[in-house]
């Protein structure tokens, strides 16, 4: 039985490259799709949220000379292409699936409004709402957490590659612990790099939970559904 009833999925670009150096890996995409494919199966209303990072990163083109608006632009049509390719995959899956743009852009996808984005999910469309908020100088993050508050999702899904919160990263520092759950405040106190302060801020003040888990082992995403205590969880 489904513990969410509507969900907000946000998934790294970096985890789509799979065992590339970068762009997409087919193999990781329909393992993303049969992932998603089963929990639509179980009566869940899904929105997802895909970063860019496999295909550009805008604060990285900053850094390397490109100017910060129009490299976070170039970040927001890899947002996408990436959105595309996920559609792709749940269609050839048997998933309805619709991507919305936070840009217009039609005919590839359809403008965003929260409205469309709701109509579609209780019709038991799967919708991938892309280009960021479509506005420079906000992350991904930060669009995933505009986007789980409009579309008032039950929770949002953080899929990363690692398993959680900790105290430290885990792959750099082999005495980092895992939190099983923690508060936004201790988040930020912290200075946890879970999600950018923007978003952890709107998160918390619009009272989202975040569980943060690892989206790249297969089964996982319906084990949180299913109310099973993997990752981390984020509240109030």
């Amino acid at each position: 039985m489904a513990k969410y009833k509507r969900i907000l999925l946000k998934l790294s670009g970096e985890s789509l490259m799979g065992e590339k150096q970068y762009g997409i890996d087919e193999k990781r995409l329909a393992e993303y799709a049969e992932q998603i494919k089963e929990i639509h199966g179980q009566g869940v209303q899904i929105g997802i949220v895909i970063g860019g990072g496999n295909i550009f990163r805008g604060l990285s083109g900053a850094n390397k000379g490109f100017d910060r608006v129009k490299g976070d632009q170039m970040g927001m049509l890899a947002t996408v292409i990436n959105s595309l390719a996920l559609s792709s995959a749940l269609v050839a899956a048997g998933v309805k699936a619709r991507v919305l743009t936070a840009v217009r852009m039609e005919p590839i996808g359809e403008f965003y409004s929260k409205w469309k984005a709701i109509e579609c999910m209780e019709n038991g469309e799967v919708v991938i709402m892309s280009a960021g908020t479509g506005n420079p100088f906000f992350t991904t993050d930060t669009g995933s957490s505009l986007r789980g508050i409009e579309i008032e999702a039950d929770v949002m899904l953080k899929g990363t590659r690692v398993d959680g919160i900790y105290t430290a990263d885990p792959e750099k520092d082999p005495t980092a612990t895992k939190f099983d759950d923690i508060t936004y405040d201790e988040v930020l106190k912290r200075g946890l790099k879970v999600m950018d302060l923007t978003a952890t801020c709107m998160c918390k003040e619009n009272n989202l939970p975040i569980v943060v888990f690892d989206m790249d082992t297969v089964g996982n995403l319906k084990k949180v559904i299913n109310g099973e205590e993997i990752g981390t969880v984020v509240h109030n």
